[in-house]
């Protein structure tokens, strides 16, 4: 049994506007929660997931140190990719 996080950046672009921050949340290759900061919040796929999801967006500072991710793990890092061709 295994449980672990992916998180990705989807980019067109070096412009924040066009990059979405998502980690998905799995348990034996099933994924069963994710935050996209498209959507803002996480939403959850299973019954553990809908229960998680519910936990996490009610923690305030965790739901604003992911939404934060975009921006710190995402435009830091697509920045690097796009000087490097």
């Amino acid at each position: 049994f295994r449980q672990y996080e992916v998180d990705r950046c989807v980019f067109n672009s070096s412009e924040l506007k066009d990059i979405e921050f998502i980690r998905s949340t799995f348990y034996n290759k099933q994924e069963y929660s994710r935050f996209s900061s498209s959507v803002g919040k996480f939403v959850g796929y299973t019954e553990w997931g809908i229960k998680q999801a519910n936990h996490w967006n009610s923690d305030t500072s965790y739901l604003q140190a992911v939404r934060a991710q975009r921006e710190a793990y995402c435009l830091h890092n697509i920045g690097i990719w796009y000087q490097n061709p």
